[in-house]
This record gives structure tokens, sequence and C-alpha cells, in this order.
């Protein structure tokens, strides 16, 4: 293998997937044991759990989630309890009872801007967190600016793009290759188009798909299972 190249890992996500957020710190994890690690290049790719939701501030997570599963309120506030839970082990601090129920669009587009300003990674890092931590409105556009700010994008610029339709033919376009390549739920991680990783998997899985894709060549072999995911039809448990 010529290890003067960089390998790619692409991370199908949501914002709104709570098991993306916990993904996203095991495989950075993972990424942290892998001796090449500085020649990893991360993309993330847009996924829409929902794409029909509408943002409405005045509903919470678990009113959502229960509508959406056919749960009682007081179900669907165990599953986040848990979730919760399982964040705090990834060193993650969620606050569902103060998120703001959002469509995704919005900030998927903002995503691949920052990835055009060379700081996808730190974009969505600040997205989960606006979200999960400090219940902002992900779908506001004046709350994107501010985020865009923060990571040294024109406020103008990001307002002018979400204006517009830009890059929401690049969000239909991964979520279309998501299809393609058999995603069924998220996180999905795709490390040098070899081997893929499904859900929210421990980090020694991660550090072991990013290992065996840098030494061999090979067809896409998915890693793990639909457990700890989120789908179109709800988050698995």
């Amino acid at each position: 293998m010529n290890t003067d190249n960089k390998m790619t890992v692409e991370i199908w996500s949501d914002i709104m997937c709570p098991f993306c957020y916990i993904g996203k710190r095991r495989f950075e994890a993972g990424l942290a044991r892998f001796p090449e690690r500085d020649k990893v290049n991360i993309i993330w790719r847009s996924f829409q759990l929902d794409p029909g939701l509408k943002t409405d501030p005045s509903m919470s997570v678990n009113q959502m989630l229960a509508r959406k599963k056919g749960w009682s309120v007081e179900q669907a506030a165990m599953m986040n309890a848990r979730v919760t839970g399982m964040a705090r082990e990834a060193g993650l601090d969620y606050h569902l009872d103060k998120a703001v129920v959002a469509n995704s669009l919005d900030a998927h587009r903002f995503s691949h801007l920052a990835a055009k300003h060379g700081v996808q990674d730190q974009a969505e890092e600040a997205l989960f967190h606006a979200y999960f931590t400090e219940g902002k409105n992900t779908a506001d556009h004046e709350v994107l600016a501010a985020i865009g700010a923060q990571l040294g994008i024109d406020r103008q610029e990001t307002l002018d793009m979400l204006a517009s339709d830009a890059y929401t033919d690049a969000v239909e376009q991964d979520i279309a290759r998501a299809q393609q390549i058999g995603v069924q739920g998220v996180p999905f991680f795709v490390v040098d188009n070899r081997y893929a990783v499904s859900g929210a998997q421990e980090s020694e899985t991660f550090a072991g798909a990013l290992q065996a894709a840098w030494d061999a060549r090979g067809p896409l072999n998915t890693v793990g299972t639909d457990e700890n995911s989120c789908g179109p039809d709800g988050c698995a448990a």
C-alpha cells in the first residue's frame, strides 16, 4: 500500500441523531489509537432522518419521538434518558429537555459550506453541541451564521448561502449515495471505501477498521449492526 496517500473516512450522520454525536466521540477515540491518524481525511456526509420534519420550538424532543414511534411521552423520555447516559460515558453533556425540534436541511447545507472553508469537522462538532447541549435551534439562520463566525466564516456569507438553495443538491447527492451503498441508519462510517462501520461502535472497532483499511484492499465490509444507530423509523436502543 502507498502510505503517502491520505485515507478518507466518510461519515454519514444527522444533526438530530443522538448516536451520531456519541459515534463521533468513539470514532475520535479510535482514531487517536491509529498510528497513521495524521494521514486520515474526514468528510461528513448528509443524512436526514426525517426530511419532512417541521421545525417546531414549541414541541419537545420527547413529544416528537413519542409521536413518531407511537410511544407515550414517558416511554420516549426513558429512551432519551438511556441515550443521555451513553453520551455521558462518552464525555458528552446532553440536555435533551432543551433540544429544539428542527429540520436539519439547512444545518447540512451549512456543513457543506464549512467544508469549502476547511472547517467541516469543527462545524459538525459545533452543530452537535448546539443541538444536544446548548438547546439551540439549528434550523435558525442566525444561529448557523453565529457558529460559522466562530469558525472564521463570514457571517453574511453564511446568511446569503442559507437564503439561497446552495448545497441543496450536495445534500441530496449524499443521501442518494447512502441509499446506493445500503445505509439503513446513522452514524455510518466508510473507511477508504473498503470497510464500513455501522452505528456508534466502541473505539476498538473503529481503530481496527482504520488499521484493516490501511493494510488491505478489498470490497466494502460492514462492521457492527444497526444497534445504537438512528434510521427513518427512529433510533434503535
